[in-house]
């Protein structure tokens, strides 16, 4: 075989994501975009603001001397500062740009986090539902994962199963808030007894347990709603990130890694991460892309764009009768499948031309995905073949 064993056992039950978005292409070749709705990959459909494009006229017409030269593998100490210049706003701490790593994604950050602080066999808490590729992510690097629900029905932090869980192995978290699939928010109040929990498990294991807030959606929160920053709340805390969703630069990955100042060996953490960022082969963030965000860190797409189709997509389809938690943010909807079978239900909408991602592929059968971040005026057409859907399974 000319690839591993592991890589082709990880490819034969990998993204359900990436697989129905093949199956869209396929479907459009033979219908036409315009009949096709293809509600799978979280890939913005909106521009970045004017903002971005003011500053890269700016650049390609006023270019800095060496500037896609090699920089520190941690990145430019004016993008480092500006972005810990925020995060201090947010967090009330002393966040300084020593405390920050730009990186390739928030991918490259959970990698970079992932490589510093495991060996071998330790354990990484995984919230169910998850973002399918944190288990590749911690596997590269020898870790576990390791499965929590959170509440089935608001999918809420579940502060009981979690401390179940955790064990003399355990090393990290990962949370996602507002989350990828479910679009909910976690409040100040569970983060606080997160924190608090954490302390308890530390103290009992004699050993530190990293919080990874992966929180690439953290800008777009809708009903005057704001995500609360993590570093107040959990002192071995990381934030991991990028401008993908926020600033509409998915392809130009671009994100960063931020340690809590307040952080057991919070220096030694940080040397860590800067090797491990050479090492895995991201060497540095793109420079280019380093030079725009730091003049972007206050500007955001228009996020009322998103709670538009929120509230279209959420008010039609409950209307129909499907049932789901309604999203903080993000731009994700994670509705029940109206039939068991999630993953028979999804090839059910299939025959309607709507592409959805079953639950499983978040380790939550029973459910489905609908990314909303696609034009507006495909979600009103998409509506009467919904309409059809929902006759077909019964609702």
């Amino acid at each position: 075989m000319p690839i591993a064993n592991k890589i082709a056992g990880f490819i034969d039950k990998s993204s359900w994501i990436r697989k129905m978005f093949e199956e869209g292409e396929r479907m459009r070749a033979i219908h036409g975009e315009e009949n096709v709705f293809d509600f799978t990959l979280g890939n913005p459909d909106v521009e970045p603001p004017p903002e971005f494009l003011k500053e890269f006229r700016e650049l390609a017409e006023h270019p800095i001397p060496g500037m896609h030269r090699y920089m520190s593998n941690a990145g430019y100490d004016e993008t480092r500062g500006a972005v810990a210049e925020i995060l201090a706003e947010k967090s009330g701490l002393q966040v300084t740009g020593k405390h920050v790593i730009m990186t390739c994604g928030a991918g490259g950050a959970l990698n970079v986090a992932l490589k510093t602080i495991l060996n071998p066999g330790e354990e990484v808490l995984i919230l169910t539902p998850y973002f399918v590729e944190y288990k590749f992510y911690i596997d590269n690097h020898g870790g576990v994962p390791v499965e929590v629900w959170t509440d089935r029905k608001t999918f809420q932090l579940n502060l009981t199963a979690i401390e179940n869980a955790i064990t003399h192995k355990t090393r990290a978290i990962i949370i996602c808030s507002p989350n990828n699939p479910t679009g909910v928010l976690y409040p100040s109040e569970s983060l606080k007894k997160l924190g608090e929990l954490l302390r308890r498990k530390e103290k009992e294991h004699t050993r530190q347990i990293l919080v990874i807030s992966d929180q690439p959606y953290a800008r777009i929160c809708y009903d005057g709603k704001e995500a609360p920053n993590i570093f107040p709340f959990v002192d071995n805390s990381v934030i991991v990130t990028s401008h993908s969703k926020d600033l509409a630069l998915p392809g130009e990955r671009i994100g960063y890694l931020a340690a809590n100042p307040r952080m057991q060996s919070v220096e030694m953490f940080i040397q860590g991460a800067i090797f491990a960022n050479r090492v895995l082969g991201f060497v540095n963030a793109p420079a280019l892309m380093q030079r725009l965000v730091a003049r972007l860190q206050r500007a955001s797409v228009d996020i009322n764009l998103y709670r538009e189709k929120r509230d279209l997509l959420y008010d039609g389809l409950t209307e129909m009768g499907f049932r789901m938690v309604k999203p903080d943010g993000a731009f994700y909807l994670f509705p029940e499948s109206p039939i068991p079978d999630d993953v028979k239900f999804v090839k059910l909408a299939l025959q309607r031309r709507i592409l959805l991602v079953p639950g499983t592929g978040f380790g939550a059968p029973g459910h489905f995905r609908i990314a909303y971040c696609v034009d507006r005026n495909m979600i009103q057409r998409s509506l009467p073949a919904w309409r059809e859907l929902a006759k077909d399974a019964g609702l």
